[in-house]
């Protein structure tokens, strides 16, 4: 899509944080060259060390501020718990998802916090029923999640809130077993975040331990808001099992307060590749933001000339392109009349249709 506002080139000024900032790599240089340029340090974020009243421990937070961020002082942002967020786990490349959107403006913006997880197979995995299987198999014994919710909850989530401008919305995003973390909060303690976002959770996890019991938990759960983005590579087996299980007993939970979508991936992405497309696309799911459609580059229409404006269009361009200015389509119906839609705002999700679900835009 091409907005009809210019597209600002997103300078954000963030700090320096050695641990994740990646330097420039220049050519070699003659042996006869006297002086040797000094790389530039392109910066993701800030690495904080915290000490842990829950695990006794350092643990070590990873953040990355929206660009603008120091510029709107009045402005409260959404935050994003990346679950294995360390700078050398999953922070890096979900921050550069986050970045994007300083380009593309296609959602809005938030607060990124990278949790670094040590020994994540048993930081962030429910027990099991033969835990010395597990630690055969895995190399660790299982069932810290529940210590990891609380070290979220009471370390965690208050030393963001009391450092950066928070809205009340929190969203928490895991992929693979970190999916698993986030499916399990979402039945065990909803109240913890109001967003969840699971990419290909290990569903499998102790013959479907988690979701066997999900319709009551679901029943059980305090009325609010909340929303859950699922999705699933080609796994199948017991992962594929255990989502269909989790998506039919969404299907019947009846609830208007749990909006929820999921995404079959299974034709189009494997476990290691789906995280970074279907991270992409959850921000879009639950921060879309309004645009314009078509472009007022004179190039872009044959002979340079822009067809005329249709009646809705100019009223359009009268108003501010807002939420409630904003029309909802899709692409296809975009596409079926380009001069219809021709510089109208409006709401359209880029990105993957929804296999089944019930979250509006």
């Amino acid at each position: 899509m091409i907005f009809w506002k210019k597209l600002a080139l997103a300078a954000a000024a963030l700090l320096v944080s050695a641990p994740f900032s990646l330097v420039a790599q220049t050519s070699e240089k003659p042996a006869e060259a006297v002086a040797v340029e000094a790389g530039v340090q392109l910066v993701m974020g800030l690495t904080y060390s915290m000490k842990s009243s829950i695990l006794g421990t350092d643990r070590r937070l990873t953040v990355r501020l929206p660009a603008g961020y120091e510029k709107q002082p009045e402005k409260k942002f959404p935050v994003v718990y990346v679950i294995d967020g360390g700078p050398e786990q999953d922070f890096p490349h979900i921050a550069g998802i986050m970045q994007s959107r300083e380009l593309n403006w296609s959602f809005k913006p938030f607060i990124l916090v990278g949790v670094e997880t040590v020994n994540r197979r048993y930081q962030i995995t429910p027990p099991a029923s033969d835990p010395d299987a597990y630690e055969k198999t895995l190399g660790a014994k299982p069932g810290g999640s529940d210590d990891f919710r609380k070290f979220l909850r009471e370390d965690v989530m208050p030393w963001v809130e009391a450092r950066y401008r928070t809205a009340d919305q929190n969203a928490v995003i895991g992929e693979s077993l970190g999916g698993l973390f986030v499916v399990e909060t979402l039945l065990k303690d909803p109240t913890l975040f109001d967003d969840y976002i699971a990419v290909s959770p290990s569903l499998w996890w102790d013959e479907l331990a988690v979701v066997t019991d999900a319709a009551s938990q679901i029943k059980a759960m305090p009325a609010g808001e909340r929303r859950l983005y699922l999705t699933m590579a080609d796994e199948g087996y017991l992962m594929q099992d255990g989502l269909d299980m989790l998506v039919a007993t969404l299907e019947k939970a009846g609830r208007d307060d749990l909006r929820w979508t999921y995404v079959d991936r299974r034709n189009s992405e494997s476990h290691g590749t789906i995280y970074h497309v279907a991270a992409l696309d959850a921000f879009r799911a639950f921060y879309l933001d309004v645009a314009r459609t078509g472009g007022a580059n004179p190039a872009l229409y044959k002979g340079g000339v822009m067809p005329e404006l249709t009646d809705a269009a100019k009223a359009s361009l009268k108003q501010l392109c807002t939420r409630e200015t904003a029309i909802a389509t899709s692409f296809v119906e975009k596409n079926k009349d380009y001069d219809r839609w021709n510089a109208m705002c409006v709401l359209m999700k880029p990105g993957a249709t929804a296999t089944k679900g019930n979250l509006e835009y």
